[in-house]
């Protein structure tokens, strides 16, 4: 999985700037066993029936994809994609190396539930051309998993990361979730300190968000307690601290890695890498232009089925609002962005005084750098509140072409 040549450290500006070359693929895989309480995702539960007709959809769909590649980076999300057989898997993924190429050292990455990861799955997948995985660990606390709506146990995490080292993948993620109302500082520092006992190439850290329309958000609505931003980033600032101690560097606000495995496929997106999405709900990118597929399942399966694209939604993505959201994505990674018009723009501005003031913001060798990671939302809300240019080109909204 690791690149050819020198291997640069995960928070170098080199690596950064390399990774919006990089071409990348997402697939999206929608079934659950049920659905999480706090997930907005275009998933469903309790239709694994349909995975067959719809590892067939997905094949369709990446023929008619129009030449391109290759690929750097492959990411197969959901949803649960180790719910699907690994043959369905190796098949998707032998049309998009013949569609469009595969380049050696390539990551090719899914993500996977500790309750279902067993040692037969995780080898024939192996086997199949997997080499990453991305385990939903959440917490090691009983309580917060029954809240967050997991299955898994905490000794089930360490038994699948096990798994996954035994059967040959090269790297390993666990997602982690913080701050739910139940857990407490000393759930954390124990959830903390049990992820790095698995040894870890990679971690994830998020803060539990209450997404309108989830059942955490009814919930919320009827008078749950939220979650509370301030216990978020006390939890995340320990994250950041035990991160570093056991050797993993943080790259992106959420994100930190091990010399040799950040993730491709995430570091091209936050860099404008073009990347391709297939299945219900996924996003592309591409050519300066940015589209969605139909996010209901049936409706997608109706589309691709009928020969028909599943696609909805165009966006054209240039000029003012292209360099907009270059700093927009590039401000989340610890090497910054280069600061180009829209990032001088906002060094400039009278509200960009005042984050350099406070010390939110940096520039270093010609990259703009958000230097109190916590604030990066804050930095965001500056970016869009600024008008374009005089005469600027804006992006665009139409419709499919017929």
């Amino acid at each position: 999985m690791k690149p050819s040549g020198e291997i640069l450290p995960p928070d170098d500006p080199r690596l950064a700037d390399q990774a919006g070359g990089w071409r990348s693929a997402y697939l999206h895989v929608p079934f659950c066993e049920e659905v999480c309480p706090y997930c907005d995702f275009a998933v469903v539960a309790g239709r694994d029936q349909l995975a067959s007709r719809y590892g067939k959809a997905l094949v369709a769909e990446i023929r008619s994809a129009p030449d391109w590649g290759p690929l750097d980076a492959v990411n197969f999300g959901g949803g649960t994609p180790s719910r699907m057989a690994p043959e369905l898997l190796e098949r998707i993924l032998q049309e998009l190396s013949s569609r469009f190429g595969i380049r050696r050292g390539a990551e090719v990455s899914l993500e996977a539930n500790p309750e279902d990861w067993t040692l037969q799955k995780a080898e024939s997948l192996v086997t199949a051309g997997f080499n990453r995985v991305s385990l939903g660990a959440q917490s090691f606390d009983t309580e917060v998993l029954s809240y967050l709506g997991r299955r898994h146990t905490p000794a089930r995490i360490g038994r699948a990361v096990t798994v996954a080292r035994k059967a040959g993948f090269v790297s390993v993620n666990l997602d982690l979730i913080m701050g739910s109302p139940p857990e407490s500082p000393s759930s954390w520092t124990g959830t903390l300190r049990k992820a790095m006992e698995t040894d870890p190439d990679h971690l994830s850290t998020y803060s539990l968000t209450v997404e309108p329309g989830t059942v955490l958000w009814k919930r919320v609505r009827a008078g749950a307690c939220p979650p509370d931003p301030d216990r978020q980033a006390e939890r995340w600032e320990e994250a950041d601290r035990e991160s570093a101690r056991a050797g993993l560097v943080r790259y992106e606000i959420s994100n930190a890695a091990r010399l040799g495995h950040p993730c491709r496929y995430n570091l091209s997106v936050w860099g404008q890498g073009e990347y391709l999405g297939f299945g219900n709900g996924a996003h592309s990118f591409r050519d300066g232009r940015r589209w969605e597929n139909l996010r209901g399942l049936d409706r997608y399966l109706d589309a691709v089925e009928s020969g028909r694209s599943p696609n909805h939604r165009f966006e054209l993505i240039e000029g003012w609002s292209a360099e907009t959201e270059r700093v927009l994505l590039g401000i989340r990674r610890t090497a910054g962005v280069r600061i180009g018009r829209a990032g001088e723009a906002l060094w400039k501005s009278a509200r960009g005084r005042e984050l350099r003031r406070a010390g939110v913001i940096g520039l270093h060798e010609g990259r703009l750098v958000v230097e109190r990671p916590l604030l990066t939302d804050e930095v965001s809300r500056a970016i869009l509140s600024m008008p374009p240019p005089e005469n600027a080109e804006l992006g665009k909204v139409f419709a499919p072409e017929s």
